[in-house]
């Protein structure tokens, strides 16, 4: 039993033993199997991205060349030129006074003292933009600066300036380009109108106009006196009645040819032509019973047959003579009318000759009556006195040109454009006017830039642009000029020789500009346009050949071509418009080659 036992458990052990030897050769074989599997996939991993030199070229070889094209496209074209810009306002201008203000004491010679000096900001036509010596200094638009006073009588387009603002600003004073009396009213109905007095002519004008006024007074009573002596002369006085008795004659002969114009035939005439017309229709009446007679003795009332032909060759014979009776009279009428045109016009030839007779013996007389009064002692004074009312009367009339309310030549400044704005103030109140009193702007925006001299060549007053602001706003505005006239007042005195030509640009609204005033804007200007969409290509597919003509190659499939002749017409960012020959060899779509790779 022990030996059982113990053989037994010999065999137990071996059997443990065993089994821990199967396990480990099993864990030897996963490893391995792992370990070659690990092999495997590196060298599948390594394999996959190793390559010959052969692949390697082969690799890295170009692609088969191919064109490259682009498609024709239907659009309308607009061609700009760009403008890098700076907005700002209107161009500055100084701003003097043509003269003094007032008249008399505060005129000429006087100085000049500010009692309300200007105020920076808006200003607008018709406004007092300051005062000096108590008096006005309006703002009014025009280009012509204020020169001299504007008084009575003045001519200019300075007056007509004026006249035009006025008529802006509601006066209907016409646009004359004379300082008259219907300009003065208006003047002074604006200066009241605004609490103010127009100039009035101080009192010592007022007394050289009333001194002048006595000497034409005098001359005339010394020049009246001269005439009646020299008319009461006795070499004088013979001469004088013959020469008013011509003239009378003259009125007498004119007075009877008027009548006989007026007057056809006289009374006489006319009743020898109405017994003549009488005698006419007794004339007529004797003819048509003549007639009557006749006629019933043709056509008896009731014929018979056996009743004898009536004779009417009496009747006849009647008639015949009636009739003659009337041509007759006829005739006489006739004859006597002509008799009345004949001898009308014989009188009348008479009674022009008697005008023409008179008006020589008035001419004769009026002759005589002169050479005896140049001959008179008295002639000479009244020639001397005549020439001395003449001169009198001549200064006065000059003097009177310019005589009444006046606008002094300080009293209005003339601005290019209104409204504006006062930027600087040069003087404060009590300071003496010396230069300049302030500096204006205009109220409106603009843009101020340069473009290359060839670019300039392009522009043209009022062409459309469009203004981007650095947050890229569009806003419309327009090209209002370029070259000198787009220079503003700072530039001007800056300029430099160079190839950039000046540009200046007007939003064509204001709305929140004031606060990008200093900012710089990209503005493109359109210089061109098609009429509405056109075909186009880009400028690059355009070839010319051999013969000088530009072509386009259109795409076809498998890279093969076709050449079609166009002609070229507005180029616009990099596209050209193109019209194909014949028309229709393109459409819109197709494509056109720009490159052959």
């Amino acid at each position: 039993m022990r030996e059982f036992r113990a053989s037994g458990g010999a065999r137990g052990q071996s059997t443990s033993g065993g089994s821990r030897n199967g396990l480990s050769r099993n864990k030897v074989l996963a490893g391995v199997l792992a370990g070659v599997l690990v092999i495997a996939g590196v060298g599948w991993a390594v394999g996959t991205n190793l390559r010959s030199p052969a692949d390697e070229a082969a690799a890295r070889r170009p692609p088969n060349p191919s064109l490259v094209t682009a498609p024709v496209e239907l659009r309308k074209l607009t061609s700009t030129v760009t403008v890098s810009g700076t907005l700002t306002y209107g161009s500055s201008l100084p701003v003097t006074l043509g003269g003094p203000v007032g008249g008399g004491a505060t005129g000429a010679g006087a100085p000049q003292r500010v009692t309300k000096a200007p105020e920076p900001g808006p200003i607008k036509e018709g406004e007092v933009m300051m005062q000096a010596n108590g008096r006005p200094v309006f703002a009014f638009r025009g280009r012509l600066p204020m020169y001299r006073p504007l008084v009575p009588g003045t001519e200019g387009e300075d007056v007509r300036q004026l006249q035009r603002a006025l008529r802006r600003l509601g006066s209907r004073v016409s646009v004359s380009g004379v300082f008259d009396q219907a300009t003065v009213t208006a003047v002074e109905a604006w200066y009241r109108k605004r609490g103010y007095r127009v100039q009035e002519p101080d009192l010592e004008t007022r007394r050289t106009l009333q001194q002048l006024r006595q000497a034409v007074q005098t001359a005339e009573e010394a020049r009246a006196a001269d005439r009646k002596a020299l008319e009461e002369g006795l070499d004088v006085k013979p001469v004088k009645m013959r020469h008013d008795n011509a003239r009378r004659d003259v009125a007498t002969a004119e007075k009877a040819l008027r009548e006989a114009l007026r007057q056809e035939m006289t009374p006489e005439q006319t009743t020898q032509l109405a017994g003549l017309r009488r005698a006419v229709r007794t004339a007529e009446e004797m003819v048509l019973a003549a007639q009557q007679a006749l006629d019933e003795a043709r056509t008896p009332p009731s014929p018979s047959p056996s009743a004898p032909p009536v004779d009417t060759r009496l009747l006849e014979l009647k008639l015949a003579n009636a009739q003659q009776d009337l041509d007759d009279a006829r005739q006489a009428v006739a004859d006597y009318e002509q008799q009345i045109s004949t001898d009308r016009e014989k009188r009348l030839e008479e009674l022009r000759k008697a005008v023409r007779l008179a008006k020589e013996a008035e001419a004769t007389a009026e002759q005589a009556l002169r050479r005896a009064k140049e001959v008179s002692p008295l002639r000479m004074k009244l020639t001397h006195s005549t020439a001395n009312l003449a001169d009198a009367r001549s200064i006065l009339a000059e003097y009177l040109k310019t005589y009444g309310a006046s606008v002094p030549a300080g009293e209005i400044v003339f601005l290019p454009t209104l409204p504006a704005r006062i930027d600087q103030v040069e003087v404060k109140p009590g300071d003496l006017i010396e230069a300049k009193v302030a500096t204006v702007t205009s109220s409106a925006f603009a843009v101020a830039g340069s473009v290359e001299a060839r670019e300039a060549k392009l522009l043209r007053p009022n062409q459309k642009a469009t203004m981007e602001t650095l947050d890229g706003t569009l806003l419309p505005a327009t090209l209002t000029a370029f070259g000198e006239g787009a220079r503003i007042a700072s530039d001007k005195e800056n300029s430099q020789e160079d190839s950039s030509v000046p540009v200046l640009l007007t939003p064509d609204h204001n709305k929140g500009l004031k606060d990008l005033v200093g900012s710089s804007l990209t503005v493109r200007i359109s210089v061109g346009s098609t009429d509405g969409e056109v075909l186009s290509v880009p400028v690059t597919a355009i070839v010319t050949s051999a013969d000088g003509r530009p072509r386009v190659r259109v795409a076809l499939d498998g890279d093969q071509t076709r050449e079609v002749e166009v002609r070229t017409g507005l180029t616009a960012d990099g596209n050209v418009e193109i019209t194909p020959v014949p028309e229709g060899a393109i459409k819109e779509g197709d494509r056109v080659v720009v490159n052959d790779a």
